[in-house]
């Protein structure tokens, strides 16, 4: 998914022109983030607020196989009595063919098969609307969950992968001023079920042939949809497990082809480069200075880029996997050449060859603050953070002719309802 641009809801602000600090070309412009109120804000005076807090559940998931590792879901069987052994062959149904229907389980005893069912496969999300983007090539889903929240998730097909990104939390507690999602605030954690319920979804729709293309298999996760994947830091380590681990534990995804997104809660990524699971750590930096990135990524008032550098480097450092620095190129706001050349000599700082650097043209918003860099700009950044050695890839935006980014269907899609209620 690309950064956040939710559709407008009122009259631009006038943005406020400031000089940017020492280092940059006489007369060069410098936006910030608080020149205009928060993208989606109701008010001119908003701003943003950082919240660590996750708001109590209204009512519980109902327990599903894939909150469970085997030996649980086999336990659970038993207490409800029904073999144990079972739980191998519903588990290889759910990771292997996708699948919660009994009526595809022709290997299970016919008069078992609804029972087991019904006590390890609930149903837990399900679609509220489907977008098609790219020929085919993407579909964004919302899905709404026993409580009525919602969350979103998209598929993507490429030329050598097919892609899920998914959401683990409804909302956003991290206020990232140019974030629908942020904007929302956190409803609630999904459960580790919540969260592999997409990708089962998305598992069966390419395999199905949903994507343009004909027939894929799912073989990369992203952890970059609605949330901050470490603030619901138990049921997203779970939920690593049930992709990576093998059938019947998991779908066996490879760990390289699984990546976790954080805006940079030091302490829980040391804590996650000691869980074993060599997943791929991708820090939304997007601004190497502590004095924008202070006003762009709320957290950083907490943890510093210095510190959040050092943890990533050291994450690198205990799993051997590469780490990805997400940078949203903004016009006038954080494009300049002097924070490329300021990026590349921290990560030059900590070592060579551990980190790779993923600049993401904005989605543009015409009149505001939140736009894309000019393509001009854009190359030099570029070409800046490769002659000082760093590995440096443009990401490929998908969806932005349907609102591709985290928690726009969801908001447009609450708007058009409460517009049918008036």
């Amino acid at each position: 998914m690309s950064p956040a641009r939710p559709p407008r809801t009122g009259r631009t602000q006038p943005v406020a022109i400031r000089r940017a600090p020492a280092g940059p070309r006489p007369g060069e412009v410098q936006v910030f983030p608080t020149d205009q109120p928060p993208e989606g804000a109701t008010s001119p005076d908003a701003r943003p607020r950082l919240s660590f807090a996750v708001p109590p559940a209204r009512g519980k998931a109902p327990r599903h196989l894939a909150d469970l590792d085997l030996a649980g879901r086999k336990a659970a069987l038993k207490d409800s009595g029904l073999p144990g052994f079972r739980a191998d062959q519903l588990s290889r149904h759910y990771f292997t063919h996708h699948t919660r229907d009994a009526a595809e389980m022709t290997d299970l005893p016919a008069g078992q098969r609804e029972q087991l069912c019904a006590e390890l496969l609930p149903e837990l999300i399900h679609e509220v609307r489907a977008l098609r983007a790219d020929g085919g090539r993407t579909i964004k889903h919302l899905w709404e969950l026993h409580d009525g929240v919602r969350v979103e998730s998209v598929l993507m097909r490429y030329k050598d992968r097919t892609t899920l990104c998914v959401s683990s939390q409804a909302g956003c507690g991290m206020a990232c001023p140019f974030c629908a999602t942020g904007q929302m605030g956190l409803t609630r954690n999904l459960s580790t079920a919540e969260i592999i319920e997409q990708v089962r979804h998305a598992a069966r729709l390419s395999a199905e042939g949903g994507l343009a293309g004909g027939p894929a298999r799912l073989s990369n996760v992203v952890f970059m949809g609605m949330g901050e994947p470490m603030v619901n830091y138990r049921s997203v380590v779970a939920a690593l497990h049930r992709l990576i681990d093998p059938a019947p534990q998991g779908f066996g995804l490879s760990a390289r082809g699984v990546t976790v997104s954080t805006v940079g809660l030091v302490p829980l990524i040391r804590k996650l480069a000691g869980e074993g699971l060599p997943v791929t750590l991708a820090v939304s930096l997007h601004a190497p200075d502590d004095e924008l990135r202070d006003e762009l990524i709320p957290v950083n008032s907490k943890w510093k880029v210095g510190e959040l550098l050092d943890a990533a480097h050291d994450y690198f450092r205990a799993t051997g996997r590469r780490v990805s620095i997400e940078y949203a190129l903004i016009k006038d706001m954080n494009d300049h050449a002097w924070r490329a050349q300021m990026l590349a000599d921290e990560l030059n700082r900590r070592g060579s060859g551990w980190a790779h650097v993923n600049p993401i043209p904005l989605n543009p918003t015409p009149g505001s603050i939140w736009t894309c860099s000019e393509p001009g700009v854009q190359d030099t950044f570029v070409d800046t953070l490769r002659r000082a050695g760093i590995t440096t890839t443009v990401r490929d935006t998908r969806g932005s002719d349907i609102d591709g980014a985290c928690g726009q269907l969801a908001t447009e899609v609450l708007n058009q309802e409460k517009a049918k209620r008036r």
